[in-house]
């Protein structure tokens, strides 16, 4: 079976665990959100395809979902000394390593997705991991600060600096309507068995994935099962602050709205929580095949079993 997911950071990459788990025979390509990509110390940084890898490779934190394990930070310490920031972004010393080797083979004149190719060799995170697209894209978001100031800031700043305090006016992915899919990214979507979206970001992460020109359209032309996870539970996201964002997008945060907001052209069939069973009549309401199943990820086997649940109503669209 040759599955394609569509992921974030920590939620995709715990999902992805989950289904190596739940299906280890499968052949997986992830296409990887570099939205959140950004220049620091001179460096690229790629957070969402690093917490891929590094989760599917062992290395990953653990308790924060992010960064590497056993990290030192002697490196940032040396640098707020010298009075040079951002003091904000947490960049450990292992964590450098990869940014260094990613900037140096970039600087060489290597696409993203070779940079990427190479990295995973050393992790061997099990999947074929691919950035949405080899072209510089950065989500912005629109804010007014508490002092009145009008601006746009980088995800990151609002998402690590401001912890999503002041109201996101406006989501802008910059440079994603000149972008073009990374090579082997809509070969992978044309060639899967199954598609799916995991309980990642639907607006920051999913959704500045589908910003790039040529892949949601790939998707809904591909002619196999789409299968969503909701990264909303109760009203509320799982992680993060997804409720901030989604209102930046005019999108309520229940199951159902964020459903409704991929919409049917794009969505086969969509798994809400057992605690929001009772949307599951307004998802298919709206054309999209709807379960209720618990979606809480709280270890490697109840993640592998919503991956199993994806997979089986994948089957139950592919069988309608």
């Amino acid at each position: 079976m040759r599955i394609v997911v569509l992921a974030g950071g920590i939620g995709g990459a715990r999902f992805l665990r989950g289904l190596k788990a739940a299906a280890p025979e499968a052949d997986v390509t992830v296409i990887g959100n570099t939205g959140d990509d950004i220049h620091l110390f001179g460096l690229k940084v790629c957070p969402d395809l690093d917490t891929v890898m590094y989760t599917l490779g062992g290395g990953i934190n653990e308790e924060q979902g992010w960064g590497r394990a056993d990290e030192t930070f002697h490196v940032k310490e040396e640098l707020n000394a010298y009075g040079v920031g951002p003091d904000w972004f947490g960049l450990g010393d292992r964590d450098f390593a990869t940014h260094i080797v990613r900037t140096q083979m970039l600087e060489a004149g290597y696409p993203l997705s070779a940079v990427t190719e190479a990295l995973c060799d050393r992790w061997k995170p099990g999947v074929r991991l691919i950035p949405m697209s080899d072209d510089r894209v950065e989500t912005h978001v629109a804010v007014t600060l508490e002092d009145g100031e009008r601006r746009a800031v980088h995800f990151q700043e609002y998402w690590v600096r401001l912890r999503a305090s002041v109201p996101a006016e406006a989501i802008v992915p910059v440079g994603a309507e000149q972008s073009k899919p990374a090579p082997g990214v809509l070969e992978a979507i044309a060639g899967a068995d199954v598609i799916l979206f995991p309980p990642s970001n639907p607006v920051v992460s999913v959704g500045t994935i589908l910003a790039v020109p040529g892949i949601r359209e790939a998707i809904a032309e591909a002619g196999v099962p789409v299968v969503g996870l909701s990264p909303i539970v109760g009203d509320a996201p799982v992680r993060g602050m997804a409720d901030k964002v989604l209102a930046a997008v005019g999108v309520e945060a229940t199951a159902a709205a964020v459903a409704e907001h991929y919409g049917s052209g794009l969505l086969d069939g969509w798994l809400v929580d057992t605690v929001d069973a009772g949307t599951v009549e307004r998802v298919e309401a709206a054309g999209i095949r709807c379960r209720a199943v618990p979606l809480m990820m709280t270890d490697l086997d109840a993640t592998a079993a919503m991956a199993r649940e994806a997979l089986a109503l994948a089957e139950e669209v592919r069988e309608a």
